[in-house]
């Protein structure tokens, strides 16, 4: 993946962030991550990808941490990262979002990118995106009949019910977008989540925030933002 995250304070940015900057070598990617018809039931045979994934950035590392240093601060963030978040841009895949400042960066089968509370695990985002003939999120139907499939059809296990708290549409420099709240429920565990999906691009983007329900209450401003924040790049 060729990104970069970045903060208003550039001389502060951690070692892992510098890490995330553009790298030609991570275009060549494995196809198995986005051909799964169900976006949580994607095949776990990919760790040779994932082991090249590392070794192509530590070969990388010292030419990482030079760009970092030289490249300027992000001027489509300069003005809207909220306090206590940074931004994470991928401008070669097409999308960008924030993420709470003290997450740190993971690996999510199938996904693109991902961050994850420091001691809460289960709390964090990940973007994916598949290819896609379909030129706009409209063209998958209306937002009702769209939200509702993905909750419940999708999103859901098979031993879970999925309950739809929220959804809304909004449209962003002529870009279109589903965001909606959804609350997973199984026998022994429930998880909330606001998941936003856009279409551009030839791509058919999600990325989804999250936790578990039973902390929901005190961090669902804190994920909504993440999910607000979400915005397709042209490429």
């Amino acid at each position: 993946m060729a990104v970069s995250s970045l903060s208003l304070n550039w001389v502060s940015t951690t070692l892992s962030k510098k890490l995330n900057v553009a790298y030609p070598n991570e275009l060549t990617r494995s196809a198995t991550a986005f051909s799964c018809q169900n976006f949580f039931t994607c095949p776990e045979d990919i760790s040779s990808d994932e082991e090249n994934k590392s070794k192509r950035r530590l070969l990388l590392m010292g030419a990482g941490l030079l760009t970092a240093n030289l490249l300027p601060a992000n001027p489509l963030f300069a003005q809207e990262i909220p306090k206590n978040y940074d931004a994470f841009v991928d401008r070669i895949d097409g999308y960008s979002y924030v993420y709470p400042s003290d997450w740190t960066e993971f690996e999510f089968t199938g996904h693109d990118s991902g961050f994850k509370d420091r001691y809460l695990q289960l709390q964090n985002v990940r973007v994916r995106f598949i290819p896609t003939n379909k030129k706009d999120v409209h063209d998958l139907g209306p937002m009702e009949e769209v939200v509702s499939n993905l909750a419940r059809h999708v999103y859901a296990a098979p031993n879970q019910v999925a309950d739809i708290l929220d959804m809304q549409e909004k449209s962003v420099d002529g870009k279109n977008y589903y965001t909606f709240e959804y609350i997973l429920t199984s026998p022994n565990y429930s998880s909330a989540s606001i998941a936003t999906i856009a279409i551009a691009n030839g791509r058919y983007y999600t990325l989804i925030v999250g936790a578990n329900e039973r902390r929901w209450k005190r961090v669902r401003n804190k994920l909504k933002v993440v999910a607000d924040s979400f915005r397709i790049l042209d490429i």
